[in-house]
């Protein structure tokens, strides 16, 4: 059995419960705090994949034991992010707003920056980021000669500004541009790009190898759950990417 405990977030107390080391949401008491129906939500997570509850005895604070719903913190995160605004109390809609925006500033930033940090994060949080930095930084200390030098630098970057909360500093000629990236930013959808992917890659290697006297160099990539070298070009190359574009994906 486990004792409440109350965690401070966003000026309000959110109760948890330590179970086997890992900390637990009791969600009866933390959704009642910001005025939604504590059933209502109950039964939304059970239908959600990303969501896990249990059960779990709990000594609550008027010191008798009950079974209660728990959750972990990530399941509590994203369901705070999914209740409309407008079915929470006056009182606490204001910091469900702030909370929800903060959510879709991280989401943006680990999407289009690679990563967030929260202005909050503790000391032993931000060494934990930077020993992660420092780990990465090792294993591209080895790889100059391997890899493309522009996708090299690129990368650093990257990292060292994820570890200072920043975003990275790149020269726009040097910046890396893969066929992928392209088809995307055209609005192409995942399944369409990824067929004309092979036919636009041929086409532009062919133009690139024109202008150069050489081919691209590779990096790896993921792409489709797997590690894959492809071919490097950066934004000093997007003419020729608008060329083959207009030769073959835009009609």
């Amino acid at each position: 059995m486990s004792e409440i405990v109350h965690v401070p977030f966003h000026g309000d107390d959110v109760p948890l419960v330590d179970v086997k080391g890992q900390p637990r949401v009791v969600l009866k008491p933390a959704l009642e705090s910001i005025g939604v129906d504590y059933w209502t939500q109950v039964e939304k997570l059970r239908s959600r994949s990303w969501a896990t509850t249990s059960q779990s005895p709990v000594v609550a604070e008027d010191g008798k034991t009950r079974d209660m719903v728990i959750c972990d913190v990530r399941t509590f995160l994203m369901l705070l992010a999914t209740i409309d605004e407008r079915r929470v109390g006056k009182d606490v809609a204001p910091k469900l707003i702030a909370y929800q925006a903060e959510v879709a500033d991280a989401i943006e930033a680990y999407w289009t920056n690679g990563g967030a940090i929260n202005p909050r994060a503790t000391r032993d949080q931000l060494n934990e980021i930077a020993e992660t930095a420092r780990r990465q930084m090792d294993v591209l200390r080895l790889m100059p000669g391997l890899v493309d030098a522009r996708w090299l630098e690129a990368k650093a970057r990257e990292v060292a500004a994820r570890a200072l909360g920043e975003e990275p500093e790149q020269d726009p000629a040097t910046r890396l541009l893969t066929v992928g990236d392209y088809l995307g930013d055209q609005g192409m959808a995942a399944t369409a790009a990824r067929k004309l992917a092979p036919t636009f890659g041929k086409r532009l290697k062919a133009a690139y190898v024109r202008r150069h006297g050489e081919i691209p160099r590779t990096a790896p990539r993921f792409i489709d759950g797997a590690q894959r070298d492809v071919a490097v070009y950066t934004e000093a190359d997007r003419d020729l990417f608008d060329a083959v574009w207009s030769e073959i994906g835009g009609a």
